[in-house]
């Protein structure tokens, strides 16, 4: 079953937050850090510990040093931007709270698994967390004023950085490939008409006595959910894909839904229990299969546009925009582009494993033997049969002035952000009142500046 956003594991969440504990074990809650006129407290570092753990963080460092330094960093950043009136969206603030209570609440099995793992009431949690996420934005924004005050980055910038910067220093431009397809679908009707008539089957099967989990192990082709009977666990119906969550919402415990359709597949659903929000089901996916005509079909489609093609009796992009039933690229002759960055240009992890095999022996020019492959609809794709042209390759190399001049500035300006950022908070550790508890003296922490704020011991 597809989330629409990353699952917990429970595992991470009840494990890691005591991993490196022993130390702070019996200490009664006290202050551990001031910075300026705010307080950070062990409970407030602790209870960080806890959320980065609840959201599957790991760290190579002490989580609880990189914490406090962490917190210690915003506090600077918060008291600059409270001095520059900067203000929050709290439009944003409400949607970022949702998302977070609605991921802890489904890897920790609904609000009362919540207020058990933090030791404090929801509501309580909200005020905090809302808290958090309001400061957050203004730390970022304060930053983002930060990084703003940079002059803009010149040509001369990139190309002083790349003549004071060794040879192993320049980043490494990876290789890159430019691709067009044209595409063509099994027949889809057909498919999802047979899976539809199993799902029947199967439901009326249940209606008859049969058991829901018993025919989720035999049946369900979700990997995840099948061994456990289709359980999916109590979650927020915001994981969920809409059509999936609206059906089982509408659900009475115990009753069985009809046929749902979602960019996974077909679902029948049985709810578990309801509380608010938040649902246990059952389900049974099935997804649509297709036959070996259906692709014997469209691979002699696709072989006699490939002669066509390479016979000059028509251009490739001619051919896509006219057979082509991917509408993301029939329209522009084919051509694949990053849907977020438009580049035309892919490197290999970024390709379809079965893309990259049908072009990886392909010189430019040259157009591949029909393949399978997949689309980027739901969490697997769908299955669809494509040729595919080598447009053109860009070998991986050290990035220069001459061939990757907009990847470079981008770094530089980076770098150069960073810096700021970095001279900001180093600045303002020398001239704020900072103090430190020795509870923390062994953290290795990013800067050393904050080596000079611990309070001395007797």
């Amino acid at each position: 079953m597809k989330f629409r956003i990353t699952t917990i594991a429970l595992s991470l969440l009840l494990a890691a937050p005591f991993a490196s504990a022993q130390k702070y074990q019996g200490v009664i809650d006290k202050s551990v850090a001031v910075v300026g006129g705010e307080l950070i407290t062990l409970s407030d570092v602790e209870q960080e510990v806890q959320m980065m753990s609840a959201r599957g963080y790991a760290s190579d460092r002490n989580i609880r040093c990189e914490v406090l330094e962490n917190m210690m960093r915003g506090k600077l950043f918060l008291m600059q931007a409270r001095l520059d009136s900067l203000s929050v969206n709290q439009e944003m603030v409400e949607a970022q709270l949702g998302q977070q209570m609605d991921q802890v609440r489904t890897a920790l099995g609904g609000d009362d698994g919540v207020a058990s793992y933090f030791g404090k009431p929801l509501y309580k949690l909200r005020q905090e967390w809302r808290k958090q996420i309001e400061d957050n934005s203004l730390m970022q924004e304060e930053q983002q004023e930060i990084a703003k005050q940079i002059p803009e980055v010149t040509p001369y910038d990139v190309k002083q950085y790349i003549d004071s910067s060794a040879a192993y220093r320049l980043p490494v431009v990876p290789i890159k490939y430019k691709i067009s397809q044209i595409c063509i679908y099994p027949d889809r009707e057909a498919a999802a008409l047979a899976v539809k008539e199993r799902l029947l089957s199967i439901r009326e099967r249940i209606l008859n006595g049969e058991k829901f989990a018993t025919l989720a192990r035999l049946y369900s082709e979700d990997p995840g959910s099948a061994r456990k009977g289709g359980e999916l666990g109590m979650a927020s119906k915001s994981i969920f894909w809409p059509a999936f969550s609206d059906a089982a919402m509408s659900l009475k415990p115990g009753s069985i839904s009809q046929i749902v359709e979602t960019p996974d597949g077909f679902h029948i659903i049985e709810v578990l229990e309801k509380r608010g929000d938040m649902f246990n089901a059952r389900h049974i996916l099935l997804k649509p299969k297709y036959t070996a005509d259906d692709r014997e079909k469209a691979f002699k489609t696709l072989d006699s546009l490939r002669t066509a093609v390479t016979d000059s009796l028509i251009s490739f992009e001619l051919a896509a925009r006219f057979y082509s039933q991917d509408p993301a690229t029939r329209t522009n002759g084919g051509q694949l582009a990053d849907p977020h960055t438009g580049s035309a240009y892919f490197e290999i992890d970024q390709l379809k494993p079965q893309d990259y095999s049908a072009v990886k022996d392909l010189q430019p020019g040259q157009i591949s033997e029909p393949v399978e492959s997949l689309d980027n609809e739901g969490r697997d794709g769908n299955l669809v049969y494509k040729i595919l042209r080598l447009d053109s390759i860009v070998p991986a190399h050290t990035a220069s002035f001459e061939h990757d001049y907009t990847e470079l500035l981008a770094e530089v300006k980076q770098a150069k952000q960073v810096q700021a950022i970095d001279n900001f908070v180093t600045g303002k550790i020398k001239e704020t009142y900072i103090k430190i508890d020795p509870l923390f003296k062994d953290c290795e922490f990013e800067l050393e500046e904050w080596k000079s704020k611990f309070i001395k011991e007797d």
